[in-house]
């Protein structure tokens, strides 16, 4: 972990203009959430965010990937999203109980900028609209988390697993073909089964010819057949 400007953190007004939340701020406005902001570069599978440490800041992932995953009972993660770059985080902590309730670690080599939450707050009470978008930011978080807690509990191995490459194919990779960054054991804490539970659901999707696996490639071959098993799952 190294606190410093990397290449792609030139000025707080480039990132700005390419952060969709922060076009609709003024110049004062922009200067209040600037002030006291700073990026820190992270190796993969460095920790970003700890579950349960005070949260004072909020996140955005400027270059890279990141894991953000609940830590629970044994050491069994639930791996809840792919952050890709430009999309802001900081959770239900930071205006509750001040902690964070999840963890964030670097899949890729990866640069986070990190934002004083008490500028955010100021920013909030003086510009509704920019306030109104981060709610409605919050609250598709929540919609989507709703959704996979459906997935989760509800459906069979094959629906579940059907969920995430479809999630990987068409929020992370946008792409139906795509080279992964996470792990067999990652996809496994994506779809709440184990490792080798994932990998054998992976291999018989291949032979079914719902799938190509190359390594760490993927190629989704039958779209609808994933859509037909997410559905029925």
């Amino acid at each position: 972990m190294l606190k410093r400007k990397s290449d792609t953190c030139i000025s707080c007004e480039d990132c700005n203009k390419r952060s969709p939340l922060f076009s609709l701020l003024s110049s004062e406005e922009l200067n209040i959430m600037n002030a006291n902001r700073f990026e820190v570069v992270f190796n993969t599978g460095e920790n970003i965010v700890k579950q349960g440490t005070s949260a004072s800041h909020m996140i955005m992932i400027t270059r890279g990937m990141a894991k953000l995953y609940l830590e629970g009972f044994d050491k069994k993660n639930l791996l809840l999203e792919i952050i890709s770059p430009w999309k802001l985080f900081g959770g239900p902590g930071l205006f509750t109980d001040y902690r964070y309730h999840y963890s964030v670690s670097a899949l890729l080599d990866t640069s986070a900028c990190f934002i004083a939450t008490e500028n955010v707050r100021r920013v909030m009470r003086l510009n509704p609209d920019f306030a109104e978008t981060l709610l409605k930011h919050c609250s598709l978080n929540g919609v989507s988390n709703f959704q996979r807690l459906i997935s989760l509990t509800q459906k069979q191995m094959h629906g579940r697993l059907a969920d995430v490459l479809l999630y990987l194919s068409e929020k992370v990779y946008f792409s139906p073909h795509f080279s992964l960054n996470i792990t067999r054991q990652e996809i496994g804490e994506m779809s709440n089964m184990t490792k080798e539970s994932a990998t054998r659901i992976l291999k018989e999707f291949e032979h079914a010819a719902i799938i190509k696996l190359d390594t760490k490639n993927i190629t989704l071959l039958d779209i609808e057949k994933l859509k037909q098993l997410s559905l029925h799952g």
